[in-house]
């Protein structure tokens, strides 16, 4: 474990955790390669840290959502294949040819400026074809996919690019039985076949998300792409908790009581007042507020363990701390505050923390910023 002096706060990641979920994924689709999602600095868990440790458990693709991500995952040593997708106009296609990054294309203005790169390089460009089938947002809509495929299948011809994949995404996969499941998965098969069908040979076709990978074994096709799951984040309460698939929490997110002082009762609490204390009570500074990423949505609701027992937050968050009423208890100055973590030693979970903020536990982690040191636990690989 990186180890520093006591921190205003932390969050611990767990590696160790982090390649059981990934063995525990792949073990839901054996037949498939394993992609780890580490776009938004792995899900706020730390990129490089995080992609070294799903290699070492086996993952032979990590894909992350920019170019930017990706390149800096090449320059920390990540080798092997490593995707991304999320392209704009101008983007370092050059670079990402250079890189040997799998680039996504979705429409003509990108398959045009990639093919560009490859010629300024003088090597083939590796891209794969990304197909709209119902989730509305990046990828080629059916109408346009003969002519994209035509083209691509030109740009092969004349050397500049290889179609290493055709894939989609699913817009409702964490809901059992949406109709728009079996409905993407019937189009996703008809745009792979009309590809086919016009020559382009992908090493491998793909769509599984996290639900998909752990509960629709028939969208595994060639490779699966975890994201939430590898971080032991269930992707939806609907599907099944992070226990039920075998998946543990890997961030811990604490940090050090910076003030714990008696008040009367009515005494008002953080800005607006928004809680005032029943009675005399004791009340506890947590010295993180959403400047750190916590939801100030969470304000009056967000739970936080202290000296073994649930405190609420009290009052409004702010931006750099937010005050728990301890309710008479006095911990000492310095004592650990958990907002979340796996929830084995009774302190509440991101999920927690998104039912209290209306919102999804995805965000949650994602959003913890840069003032929150990452800290490293089980960095080497089980022997």
């Amino acid at each position: 474990m990186t180890e520093t002096a006591p921190l205003r706060a932390r969050a611990e990641i767990d590696l160790a955790a982090l390649r059981a979920n990934v063995r525990t994924l792949r073990a839901h689709a054996p037949g498939a390669a394993f992609m780890a999602v580490v776009k938004a600095d792995a899900y706020g868990h730390g990129m490089v840290p995080c992609a070294r440790a799903a290699v070492e458990a086996g993952a032979t693709w990590v894909g992350a959502a920019t170019p930017e991500e990706a390149l800096a995952l090449r320059a920390a040593g990540i080798q092997g294949r490593l995707m991304c997708w999320l392209w704009t106009p101008g983007g370092p296609w050059r670079e990402g040819v250079e890189a040997d990054l799998d680039m996504s294309v979705s429409g003509l203005w990108a398959l045009r400026e990639v093919s560009a790169a490859a010629r300024a390089v003088g090597r083939t460009a590796r891209i794969q074809l990304k197909a709209d089938t119902g989730l509305g947002r990046n990828g080629c809509m059916p109408a346009d996919w003969p002519e994209l495929v035509s083209q691509a299948r030109q740009a092969e011809a004349e050397g500049l690019v290889r179609v290493t994949g055709i894939w989609s995404h699913f817009a409702c996969a964490d809901e059992p039985g949406h109709p728009s499941i079996a409905a993407q998965l019937t189009l996703f098969r008809e745009m792979i076949a009309a590809a086919e069908e016009r020559g382009i040979r992908p090493e491998v076709r793909h769509i599984a998300n996290s639900p998909g990978t752990l509960t629709l074994p028939e969208t595994h096709f060639d490779l699966v792409r975890p994201g939430i799951a590898m971080y032991g984040i269930s992707p939806s309460p609907e599907v099944g908790t992070p226990e039920e698939f075998g998946l543990r929490p890997v961030m811990t997110l604490s940090a050090s009581l910076a003030l714990v002082k008696h008040v009367p009762g009515g005494h008002g609490v953080s800005y607006g007042h928004h809680y005032v204390t029943p009675g005399d009570t004791t009340l506890g500074l947590v010295p993180v507020g959403y400047g750190d990423g916590i939801p100030r949505h969470a304000s009056g609701t967000g739970p936080v363990l202290v000296g073994g027992k649930w405190r609420t937050v009290a009052g409004r968050i702010a931006m750099d701390q937010f005050v728990v009423d301890l309710g008479g208890d006095e911990p000492e100055v310095g004592s650990e505050a958990v907002l979340f973590g796996p929830g084995d030693r009774g302190e509440p979970t991101a999920e927690d923390w998104a039912q209290a903020a209306g919102t999804i536990a995805y965000e949650i982690v994602t959003r913890i910023g840069s003032r929150v040191p990452r800290v490293y636990a089980n960095e080497r690989p089980d022997e």
